[in-house]
């Protein structure tokens, strides 16, 4: 069953304006000013601003005094649409192959094909939330069964949100009436009237309100508890290469849909080629007779043109497409490409042939395994001597550099022991890791490894004792001492595991 992701973005003005001019200081507060005529009011301002009682609405001389350090922007309307149309499509690339503009503080998705966020909705909640901020950007995520439900619940409540699958009603009912997608006029109408909730107006005969208000508003509460479907229609530039084929009558066999993905596959790499591009993420949407979407996503790990290998990616996962009542248009979108030069590939009796490993990095890729390779950063703490990069990314300058042996396995974390030794500077002659005593029978160090005191200024003393030890069964470990042994500041003196040699 797919669900519907919504992800509001409150402070997307402000945060824009950050953004754009890195120079304004994080505590400054910003007010955003929209101008009619001769007025002039807030219309979005920051944490920081509402803190100090600053509110959308109110008049800007107001806010002016009221925080004399507040700093005021004219609004840009025209400037937000086109960051919530970049983000869209930087979510697009990301996320799932149906994501849209919501409203224009907002983003939706829908998480059919998005099976890398498929390890439970609460991690990709999480990832989400955090993939935003470490882009600058306020964002409150929602999780829900319709569009209706998420949209209300991101705006409404101040932390993400999941709706479990069946309690739209109860996630609704005490919602107000102005987070049901109407407009301005019918909710100022409806509140005259005495209405108030979600809950209220559902509860309330259709007859009436239909005569009065016209059909929108039964429309709006059917597609909130799902009793009307409201697809999300995908975002779409002029920049994205597109193809599709529309059917006078409906598919549904699996041959018959795969032999219109291999006809798909091959326009789009023409396409490409046109115009010396490769795909690396491409999308196939579904677009059924009963409105319904479906949608498949399969990625590479560097740019391509290869028509047979994209087709088998996709047909090896077009069986999971439910054709219902029939499909009446595929349409396929390279939604990430870059620039791919043709080269000549050189004879195996000139240079040796070296196998190439995408296809399969590919295939794992496309499972929603997640595959990298570590590579050398230039620090001498050794949990920062490390990075992920692309399986496939170029080969990195940097080199590890130490006249001392590292173990084949770093712990993402050093663990806490405890251990018998001499201070200052002798090796432990027995230790305790993971509730296993182990005695001690041979050891190598120290190696003293400083902190990086020209970045961080708590390490201005900080050094750690390495040693290399063997233990009775004469497996090999890496441990160190925090600090010298003698000056406190150095260090707390306790011991700690932080790899295994082979």
């Amino acid at each position: 069953m797919t669900r519907v992701v919504s992800i509001y973005l409150p402070d997307l003005p402000t945060d824009r304006i950050r953004r754009a001019d890195p120079s304004i200081p994080p505590e400054q507060a910003i007010a955003v000013i929209a101008r009619s005529g001769s007025k002039r009011w807030v219309s979005a301002a920051d944490a920081a601003a509402r803190r100090a009682g600053v509110h959308v609405g109110m008049p800007a001389a107001k806010a002016q005094a009221l925080f004399r350090g507040l700093t005021l922007v004219d609004a840009d309307p025209a400037a937000d649409a086109a960051a919530l149309e970049r983000i869209t499509l930087w979510a697009l690339t990301l996320y799932s192959p149906i994501v849209a503009v919501d409203g224009i503080d907002g983003v939706v998705m829908d998480t059919e094909g998005a099976d890398h966020l498929h390890g439970g909705e609460l991690p990709m909640v999480a990832r989400i939330a955090n993939q935003f901020l470490a882009r600058k950007l306020t964002a409150r995520v929602a999780v829900a069964d319709t569009w209706g439900v998420a949209h209300a619940c991101a705006r409404a409540i101040s932390h993400t949100i999941i709706v479990p699958v069946g309690e739209t009603k109860r996630a609704v009912e005490k919602l107000p009436i102005s987070l049901l997608r109407l407009s301005g006029k019918v909710v100022s109408d409806l509140r005259t009237l005495g209405f108030q909730t979600i809950g209220e107006l559902a509860n309330t005969p259709r007859a009436p309100l239909t005569l009065r208000f016209g059909p929108e508003i039964g429309r709006r509460l059917d597609q909130m508890f799902g009793h009307v479907s409201e697809p999300i229609d995908p975002i779409r530039t002029a920049e994205l290469i597109e193809v599709s084929r529309a059917f006078a009558e409906p598919i549904g066999a699996a041959e018959t849909i795969n032999k219109y993905v291999g006809r798909l596959v091959v326009q789009l790499i023409e396409e490409l080629q046109r115009r010396g591009l490769g795909v690396r993420r491409a999308d196939l949407i579904v677009e059924k007779v009963d409105g319904t979407r479906q949608a498949i996503r399969a990625g590479t790990v560097k740019p391509m043109r290869d028509v047979a290998w994209l087709t088998k990616l996709f047909r090896d996962r077009t069986e999971k497409i439910e054709p219902g009542f029939g499909i009446e248009k595929l349409t396929l979108v390279a939604v990430m490409a870059q620039p791919l030069e043709e080269r000549q590939k050189s004879s195996s009796l000139v240079e040796e042939e070296v196998t190439d490993v995408t296809p399969l990095i590919d295939i794992y890729g496309n499972r929603g395994q997640r595959v990298y390779r570590v590579a050398p950063v230039p620090s001498d703490v050794p949990e920062r001597a490390v990075q992920r990069i692309s399986a496939a990314a170029d080969p990195v300058e940097v080199t590890w550099v130490s006249h001392w042996r590292r173990p084949v396995r770093l712990l993402a974390r050093p663990e806490l022991i405890e251990a018998i030794a001499l201070l200052p500077d002798r090796p432990p002659v027995s230790i305790t890791w993971r509730g296993k005593r182990r005695k001690v029978q041979r050891a190598d160090g120290p190696e003293r490894i400083f902190g990086e005191w020209w970045q961080r200024d708590a390490e201005m003393e900080a050094v750690r004792d390495y040693f290399v030890i063997e233990d009775e069964a004469g497996e090999r470990l890496w441990v160190f001492r925090s600090g010298d042994g003698i000056d406190p500041e150095t260090g707390s003196h306790r011991w700690f595991m932080h790899g295994i040699f082979a």
